[in-house]
C-alpha cells in the first residue's frame, strides 16, 4: 500500500464504527478540510517546485502539511509562516525571524518579521504556492492579512495559488462594525465586519472578485472542505495561536479582543486567556486572576497584579450561549462604566482594532448597546450582500433572510 492509499484509509476509518454485534455502521460524516482532498490538488503539485504558507494548524491526521506532501513525493522547497511562527508558539506581535525547519531542513520565511509580504526574491523559483492555515473568522486575526499579501505576491510573480480551505468556527455569524479603510492596518485591511462569516477560500475569492487587492489577482484555486456548512459547529483539532487555547476562547475572542485596546486585561498570562477580563480597579467584578509570564505570554498586561475579573465561560455551551450568535459589546460597555479613571481606559490601539473612530466616541458619549448596534446596520447589510456572492458552502435559511 502506497503513502497516498494509507492516508485515504485513515480518512475512511473516521467515517465508520462497529456495533457490538459486529455490524458496520456509517457514522455522521466528519467535516474534512481541503487538505484531506488529495485527489483534487496533488495533480496540481506534481513535478512542481512548491512553496507552502502554513503553521501548526496545517495538519492532516496530526501530521503537518509539509511533511505529508514530502512523503507523497511532492517537491516542497520553501515554507512561509504567519504571525506566531511555523510552530505557532511565538507571542502575539513578536517579530519572528527567518530560519530552517529542523525536521525537513526546508528554509522558513517569516511573514511576521521584517517583511509581511513575500519579496520577489523570496518567490523566485517557485512554480506554485499552497496556503493551508486554520483561521478563526475575526477581522483582527492576522492570518487573512498574510493571505492577502501572499495573493498579491503570487500575482506579481505569476505563480498560481492553491488554498486548501478550512472551516470558519464562527461561520454562521456576521456582526460588528465594518472597517473604515482610513483605519487600515495589519489587524484589519478591508471593509469587512469584525466577524465576517467566511472561510479563507471564500474570503480570498472576495478579495479577487471585489478588486480589493493591490494590482492584479492571482490564478486562484480553492480546494473546498467536505461536509461543512455555515451552520457547522466545527471544533478545531489544533489551536491556532498560544492564547486561543480552546473553543470557548475562540467563540469569545471577537467580543473580548477589543479589550486589548484598553487598560483591561483579557487574561493573557493566565490559564484562561480570552475567556475572562479584569483589572485591579474593576472592583465590581466577581472573580480574580493575576497574570504571570508564561510561554506565549512572556510580558502579559498587568503582570503580577491581582485583577478583579469576570470569568465568562469554561466550556463550549456556556460560551455559545453568552455570545448568542453576535459579537458582544456589553462587557466592554460595563467595564468602561465602572472604570474609575476613564481618561486611562482607552489606548491608541483601540480604534485600530475597532476599525473606526466612532465606537470609542459612542462609548464615551454613553450610547446604549442598542444604539451602537443600530449604527452598524447599513454597512453590515451592504457587506452581507457582497459576502453572499462568494460563499462556497450552504447557508441556513435564517442567515439568507438576514442577508437581504
Amino acid at each position: 500500500m502506497n503513502a497516498f492509499s494509507r492516508y485515504l484509509k485513515k480518512i475512511w476509518l473516521l467515517s465508520v464504527f462497529l456495533l457490538s454485534d459486529g455490524t458496520v455502521v456509517l457514522a455522521q460524516q466528519p467535516v474534512l478540510p481541503g487538505a484531506y482532498q488529495f485527489s483534487k490538488y496533488l495533480p496540481m503539485l506534481q513535478h512542481k517546485k512548491v512553496g507552502v504558507l502554513v503553521n501548526q494548524t496545517s495538519e492532516i491526521n496530526g501530521i503537518l502539511l509539509p511533511d505529508t506532501l514530502l512523503k507523497l513525493g511532492i517537491h516542497v522547497v520553501k515554507i512561509f509562516s504567519p504571525e506566531h511562527g511555523f510552530r505557532g508558539d511565538a507571542d502575539a506581535g513578536a517579530q519572528v525571524k527567518d530560519g530552517t525547519d529542523r525536521q525537513t531542513g526546508l528554509p522558513v520565511v517569516s511573514l511576521y518579521g521584517k517583511n509581511k509580504k513575500p519579496t520577489a526574491e523570496q518567490m523566485h523559483g517557485l512554480d506554485v504556492v499552497v496556503y493551508d492555515i486554520q483561521d478563526v473568522g475575526a477581522r483582527f486575526y492576522t492570518y487573512i492579512s498574510t493571505l492577502e499579501y501572499m495573493m498579491e505576491a503570487c500575482a506579481e510573480a505569476n505563480i498560481p495559488l492553491v488554498i486548501l480551505d478550512r472551516p470558519d468556527p464562527l461561520g454562521w455569524i456576521v456582526d460588528g462594525p465594518v472597517l473604515d479603510t482610513a483605519f487600515r492596518s495589519f489587524v484589519g485591511r478591508q471593509p469587512i465586519p469584525v466577524v465576517y462569516g467566511m472561510t479563507p477560500g471564500e474570503y480570498a475569492q472576495m478579495l479577487s472578485g471585489e478588486h480589493w487587492l493591490k494590482g492584479a489577482a492571482p490564478q486562484l484555486t480553492v480546494i473546498t472542505c467536505k461536509n461543512y456548512t455555515h451552520d457547522s459547529r466545527y471544533r478545531l483539532p489544533v489551536m491556532p495561536s498560544p492564547n486561543l487555547k480552546n473553543m470557548p476562547a475562540i467563540y469569545l475572542y471577537p467580543s473580548l479582543c477589543l479589550f486589548e485596546g484598553t487598560a483591561v486585561s483579557v487574561g493573557r498570562g493566565t490559564p484562561y486567556p480570552f475567556q475572562q477580563y479584569g483589572h485591579p480597579d474593576l472592583i465590581n467584578l466577581p472573580d480574580s486572576f493575576r497574570p504571570e509570564a508564561m510561554p506565549g505570554a512572556t510580558q502579559p498586561k498587568l503582570e503580577g497584579r491581582v485583577c478583579h475579573a469576570r470569568l465568562l465561560a469554561q466550556n463550549d455551551t456556556e460560551a455559545l450561549s453568552l455570545i448568542n450568535n453576535q459579537m458582544q459589546i456589553k462587557w466592554l460597555l460595563e467595564a468602561y462604566r465602572h472604570f474609575p479613571d476613564k481618561s486611562r481606559f482607552f489606548n491608541s490601539f483601540f480604534n485600530t482594532l475597532a476599525g473606526n473612530g466612532q465606537l470609542q466616541r459612542q462609548i464615551i458619549a454613553g450610547e446604549t448597546e442598542a444604539e451602537i448596534r443600530e449604527s452598524w446596520q447599513p454597512r453590515l447589510l451592504a457587506f452581507k450582500k457582497i459576502r453572499a456572492r462568494y460563499l462556497l458552502y450552504p447557508v441556513m435559511m435564517n442567515q439568507q433572510e438576514n442577508d437581504h
